[in-house]
Protein backbone atom coordinates (compact mmCIF):
# COMPACT_ATOMS: atom_id res chain seq x y z
CA UNK A 1 0.00 0.00 0.00
CA UNK A 2 1.18 3.51 -0.90
CA UNK A 3 2.10 6.88 1.11
CA UNK A 4 -1.13 8.27 -0.30
CA UNK A 5 -3.36 5.20 0.62
CA UNK A 6 -2.06 4.92 4.14
CA UNK A 7 -3.15 8.34 4.75
CA UNK A 8 -6.75 7.90 3.40
CA UNK A 9 -6.54 4.94 5.38
CA UNK A 10 -6.11 7.23 8.67
CA UNK A 11 -8.20 9.84 7.69
CA UNK A 12 -11.22 7.35 7.24
CA UNK A 13 -10.52 5.82 10.88
CA UNK A 14 -9.98 8.88 12.61
CA UNK A 15 -13.48 10.18 10.69
CA UNK A 16 -14.99 6.84 11.85
CA UNK A 17 -13.60 7.41 15.59
CA UNK A 18 -14.56 10.77 16.24
CA UNK A 19 -18.60 10.45 14.66
CA UNK A 20 -18.54 7.18 17.14
CA UNK A 21 -17.25 9.11 19.93
CA UNK A 22 -19.49 12.28 19.25
CA UNK A 23 -23.00 9.49 19.08
CA UNK A 24 -21.70 7.90 22.01
CA UNK A 25 -22.06 11.43 23.96
CA UNK A 26 -24.93 12.22 22.48
CA UNK A 27 -26.92 9.31 23.99
CA UNK A 28 -25.39 9.76 27.53
CA UNK A 29 -27.96 11.31 29.55
CA UNK A 30 -26.19 14.11 32.01
CA UNK A 31 -28.95 13.64 34.42
CA UNK A 32 -29.32 10.07 34.81
CA UNK A 33 -27.95 10.40 37.89
CA UNK A 34 -30.68 12.68 38.56
CA UNK A 35 -33.50 11.06 37.63
CA UNK A 36 -32.78 8.21 40.15
CA UNK A 37 -32.87 10.91 42.95
CA UNK A 38 -35.83 11.85 41.48
CA UNK A 39 -37.45 8.52 41.15
CA UNK A 40 -36.15 7.47 44.79
CA UNK A 41 -38.04 10.55 45.85
CA UNK A 42 -41.28 9.75 44.31
CA UNK A 43 -41.29 6.19 45.44
CA UNK A 44 -40.83 7.66 48.85
CA UNK A 45 -43.46 10.34 49.06
CA UNK A 46 -45.85 7.03 47.31
CA UNK A 47 -44.67 4.72 50.21
CA UNK A 48 -45.16 7.85 52.80
CA UNK A 49 -48.78 8.21 51.95
CA UNK A 50 -49.50 4.57 51.75
CA UNK A 51 -47.81 3.89 55.38
CA UNK A 52 -49.35 6.60 56.50
CA UNK A 53 -46.48 8.18 57.40
CA UNK A 54 -46.44 11.40 57.37
CA UNK A 55 -42.61 12.62 58.25
CA UNK A 56 -41.71 9.77 55.40
CA UNK A 57 -43.50 12.05 52.93
CA UNK A 58 -42.10 15.12 54.25
CA UNK A 59 -38.55 14.13 54.56
CA UNK A 60 -38.25 14.35 50.49
CA UNK A 61 -39.83 18.12 50.75
CA UNK A 62 -38.48 21.26 50.80
CA UNK A 63 -39.27 23.17 54.10
CA UNK A 64 -41.67 25.58 52.11
CA UNK A 65 -43.09 23.46 50.02
CA UNK A 66 -46.28 24.15 48.71
CA UNK A 67 -49.16 21.25 47.91
CA UNK A 68 -52.15 21.61 46.15
CA UNK A 69 -54.59 19.10 47.26
CA UNK A 70 -57.43 17.12 45.17
CA UNK A 71 -60.19 19.35 47.58
CA UNK A 72 -58.95 22.18 46.14
CA UNK A 73 -57.36 23.07 49.94
CA UNK A 74 -53.84 24.84 49.15
CA UNK A 75 -51.02 24.07 52.28
CA UNK A 76 -47.95 25.99 52.57
CA UNK A 77 -44.76 24.73 54.51
CA UNK A 78 -44.59 21.66 56.48
CA UNK A 79 -46.23 21.80 59.30
CA UNK A 80 -49.46 23.36 57.62
CA UNK A 81 -48.85 19.73 54.91
CA UNK A 82 -48.73 17.98 58.12
CA UNK A 83 -51.71 19.78 59.68
CA UNK A 84 -53.74 19.10 56.63
CA UNK A 85 -53.17 14.95 56.50
CA UNK A 86 -53.42 14.74 60.36
CA UNK A 87 -56.76 16.35 59.58
CA UNK A 88 -58.08 14.58 57.09
CA UNK A 89 -56.47 10.86 57.25
CA UNK A 90 -56.08 8.21 60.50
CA UNK A 91 -57.66 8.71 63.71
CA UNK A 92 -61.37 8.35 64.13
CA UNK A 93 -62.73 12.11 63.54
CA UNK A 94 -60.64 12.41 60.34
CA UNK A 95 -62.02 11.82 57.07
CA UNK A 96 -60.70 8.82 55.74
CA UNK A 97 -59.18 6.24 57.74
CA UNK A 98 -56.73 5.65 55.25
CA UNK A 99 -55.69 6.31 51.34
CA UNK A 100 -53.48 4.50 49.03
CA UNK A 101 -52.33 5.72 46.25
CA UNK A 102 -49.86 4.14 42.78
CA UNK A 103 -48.08 7.02 41.38
CA UNK A 104 -46.55 6.79 37.85
CA UNK A 105 -44.47 9.21 35.73
CA UNK A 106 -46.00 10.52 32.72
CA UNK A 107 -42.66 11.15 30.70
CA UNK A 108 -38.71 12.00 31.63
CA UNK A 109 -38.26 14.89 34.20
CA UNK A 110 -37.63 18.22 32.31
CA UNK A 111 -34.78 20.12 33.82
CA UNK A 112 -34.16 23.65 33.66
CA UNK A 113 -30.48 24.23 35.63
CA UNK A 114 -30.97 22.73 39.07
CA UNK A 115 -34.89 22.96 38.47
CA UNK A 116 -36.72 19.74 37.49
CA UNK A 117 -40.96 19.70 36.70
CA UNK A 118 -42.30 16.15 36.19
CA UNK A 119 -45.69 15.16 35.90
CA UNK A 120 -47.56 11.87 35.76
CA UNK A 121 -51.07 10.14 37.23
CA UNK A 122 -52.10 8.33 40.37
CA UNK A 123 -54.39 5.26 41.27
CA UNK A 124 -56.01 6.25 44.55
CA UNK A 125 -58.27 4.27 46.54
CA UNK A 126 -60.35 6.32 49.72
CA UNK A 127 -61.34 4.10 53.09
CA UNK A 128 -63.89 6.97 54.79
CA UNK A 129 -65.06 6.45 58.12
CA UNK A 130 -68.72 7.48 57.02
CA UNK A 131 -69.01 5.63 53.59
CA UNK A 132 -67.99 2.63 51.15
CA UNK A 133 -64.51 2.50 49.73
CA UNK A 134 -64.13 4.60 46.33
CA UNK A 135 -61.49 4.59 43.77
CA UNK A 136 -60.13 7.44 42.44
CA UNK A 137 -57.89 8.24 39.68
CA UNK A 138 -55.77 11.72 39.42
CA UNK A 139 -53.07 13.61 38.01
CA UNK A 140 -50.36 15.06 39.83
CA UNK A 141 -47.29 17.77 38.83
CA UNK A 142 -44.09 18.22 40.60
CA UNK A 143 -41.73 20.75 40.53
CA UNK A 144 -38.41 19.72 42.19
CA UNK A 145 -35.31 21.77 43.28
CA UNK A 146 -31.32 20.57 43.94
CA UNK A 147 -29.48 22.17 46.80
CA UNK A 148 -25.99 20.50 48.31
CA UNK A 149 -26.60 17.77 46.00
CA UNK A 150 -29.84 16.81 46.95
CA UNK A 151 -33.80 17.03 45.31
CA UNK A 152 -36.51 17.94 47.67
CA UNK A 153 -40.20 18.78 46.33
CA UNK A 154 -40.97 22.42 46.24
CA UNK A 155 -44.10 22.34 44.58
CA UNK A 156 -47.02 19.41 44.18
CA UNK A 157 -50.30 19.63 42.91
CA UNK A 158 -53.06 17.24 42.69
CA UNK A 159 -55.99 17.57 39.84
CA UNK A 160 -59.21 15.28 39.05
CA UNK A 161 -61.75 15.47 36.57
CA UNK A 162 -64.68 17.04 37.69
CA UNK A 163 -67.02 16.51 35.13
CA UNK A 164 -66.73 12.50 35.29
CA UNK A 165 -65.16 10.81 38.22
CA UNK A 166 -66.47 8.12 40.78
CA UNK A 167 -68.48 10.38 43.36
CA UNK A 168 -70.35 11.90 40.31
CA UNK A 169 -71.14 8.92 38.98
CA UNK A 170 -72.69 8.02 42.27
CA UNK A 171 -74.23 11.18 42.72
CA UNK A 172 -76.14 10.45 39.52
CA UNK A 173 -76.95 7.17 40.95
CA UNK A 174 -78.53 8.55 43.75
CA UNK A 175 -80.40 10.63 42.19
CA UNK A 176 -81.88 8.62 39.91
CA UNK A 177 -83.39 6.56 42.34
CA UNK A 178 -84.54 9.63 44.62
CA UNK A 179 -86.11 10.94 41.47
CA UNK A 180 -87.66 6.78 41.01
CA UNK A 181 -88.46 6.89 44.77
CA UNK A 182 -90.69 10.28 44.24
CA UNK A 183 -92.44 9.14 40.85
CA UNK A 184 -93.50 5.79 42.66
CA UNK A 185 -94.55 8.63 45.88
CA UNK A 186 -96.57 10.81 43.47
CA UNK A 187 -98.78 7.68 42.06
CA UNK A 188 -99.32 6.45 45.50
CA UNK A 189 -100.30 10.00 46.49
CA UNK A 190 -102.40 9.92 43.21
CA UNK A 191 -104.58 6.85 43.98
CA UNK A 192 -105.21 7.82 47.40
CA UNK A 193 -106.82 11.21 46.26
CA UNK A 194 -108.77 9.42 43.55
CA UNK A 195 -109.76 7.03 46.02
CA UNK A 196 -110.69 9.22 48.92
CA UNK A 197 -112.68 12.00 46.73
CA UNK A 198 -114.90 8.60 45.46
CA UNK A 199 -115.39 7.86 48.83
CA UNK A 200 -116.92 11.23 49.24
CA UNK A 201 -118.82 11.27 46.22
Amino acid sequence: MNSCSCRLVFVLAAIVALTGRGSFAADVDPHAEDRKQLLHLLAEVEAGINAQNIDRMLAQMDDNATVTWLNAEVSRGKADIKAYYQRMVGAEGAILKNYLTKAKLSAPAKFYGDIAVADGTTADEFFPWKRAVFKFNSNWSGTMTKADGQWKLVSLHLSANVFNNPLLDEYREILWYVGLGAFGAGLILMFLIMRFARRRH
